[in-house]
């Protein structure tokens, strides 16, 4: 990492999912919350979230900070030819090419990734490179002074399935209910090419002032790039050291979409990884959000929902008059054996169907002034895990709009509870 030693991907990413709010300790376990939806693909990205920082490292979190990693996460460095192409800089337009338009024989190494951001950056003086690569992806970090101040900019390489739901997610803009931002948009480029330009921060709730601002481009041939950059010389544990980070949004994009990248990215290997189309709901009564819907109390007005892809995710903004509360659902299949034993201790509820219940009452988001997140964990004998989270807010990055959540423990519990949630009901 710039100005930092390169941390295990264990403890880097568990850092990345406790700032991001997405999870907590095992001590305080809870539903986590992915609502940034092109945070998602850590299926994808495992490599770079030790790297490029919290958007990627959402993804497939175990509810309570049990996290469910993909397999094969090698650090082996695979020297390969650089893809060719004239050199462009960011600030320059990109030349166009076809989306098989590949040189490069495989995966490009750390180090050769590293030499090509150099030359793509814009006139300044570069430090702290450093790169990687496994047999799928490859990134590279530097820190990049153009007489500004210092910046950490990352990019990250890999490929996925074409129109799978995994390439759709990875240019879809955030959910504001979960991540601050000052703006994103997601773009069709005129060879297809999805790409999403994003001003956001480092922390949900914008705390301490540092920027984080990312493009991540998928071609036709599911080559995905995506960038990363920041106003200080680390992504954390650095003081800002510029206004803004030091690519604006057209150059951002002129990296992101450079021939170089776009080539080294559609080169690689899909590996055995199946596409993965949309899985459709995980209940009998449809999207999480529509069973979640029909369970809420008469008398309290839904002031908003999440749509029909949810992804075993959704959430529903309910307000009793006495301001907006946010309230979670996450449904998980067969999860025997993964959080089990952790998360449902001797002192769980057992119900008379089997069905283990956890309780928990804590605080929210730190630096989230008031706020507080209840939780109901339920395990079934078949595996199958429902968790219900509500906040005093409408939102679980903003400061309490009210004293409690709209719902009360023992309505959470009923509702996780619920035989709708399940095959059977």
């Amino acid at each position: 990492m710039p100005d930092a030693d390169h941390d295990p991907f264990e403890e880097r990413l568990a850092d990345v999912l406790r700032d991001t709010g997405t999870t907590f300790g095992t001590d305080q376990q809870t539903l986590a919350a992915r609502g940034e939806a092109h945070g998602r693909r850590l299926r994808s990205r495992r490599r770079a979230a030790a790297v490029v920082g919290g958007a990627a490292a959402v993804a497939l979190v175990g509810l309570g900070g049990a996290l469910l990693l993909p397999g094969g996460q090698g650090d082996g460095v695979r020297q390969r030819s650089a893809a060719a192409g004239p050199s462009a800089r960011a600030g320059a337009t990109a030349p166009k090419t076809t989306a098989l338009e590949t040189t490069a024989a495989t995966v490009m190494s750390g180090d050769e990734l590293v030499r090509t951001l150099e030359t793509l950056l814009p006139k300044g003086r570069i430090s702290n490179k450093d790169g990687g690569s496994t047999d799928h992806d490859s990134y590279a970090s530097v820190v990049y002074d153009d007489g500004g101040g210092k910046a950490a900019v990352a990019v990250y390489l890999n490929r996925v399935q074409p129109g799978s739901q995994e390439a759709r997610q990875t240019t879809q803009c955030p959910d504001k209910l979960f991540i601050v931002y000052d703006s994103c948009t997601s773009t069709k480029l005129s060879d297809g090419s999805a790409l999403m330009l994003l001003k956001g921060y480092e922390y949900p709730n914008s705390r301490n002032g540092t920027k984080r601002w990312t493009a991540d481009l998928v071609t036709p041939a599911g080559g995905h790039i995506g960038i990363q950059e920041w106003n200080s010389a680390t992504e954390k544990d650095s003081p800002v050291s510029r206004e803004q980070p030091p690519l604006d949004l057209p150059r951002l994009k002129a990296l992101a979409t450079a021939h170089e990248l776009r080539a080294a990215a559609d080169a690689m290997p899909l590996g055995d990884r199946p596409a993965e189309p949309d899985p459709g709901p995980l209940t009998p009564g449809g999207s999480i959000s529509a069973v979640l819907s029909r369970l809420v109390p008469p008398g309290i007005k839904i002031v908003s929902k999440s749509g029909p892809h949810d992804d075993g995710f959704g959430y529903v903004v309910l307000d009793d008059g006495r301001g907006t509360s946010l309230v979670q659902v996450n449904v998980q299949l067969d999860t025997r054996g993964d959080v089990d034993d952790e998360l449902f201790g001797p002192d769980a509820e057992v119900l008379s169907d089997g069905t283990k219940v956890v309780t928990r009452r804590q605080s929210g988001e730190k630096g989230i002034s008031g706020i507080v997140l209840w939780s109901v964990d339920t395990i079934r004998p078949d595996g199958r895990r429902v968790v219900i989270s509500a906040f005093n807010s409408g939102a679980q990055n903003t400061p309490a709009t009210r004293e409690k959540p709209a719902l009360t423990m023992k309505q959470l519990k009923a509702i996780a509870t619920d035989p709708r949630w399940h095959p059977q009901g």
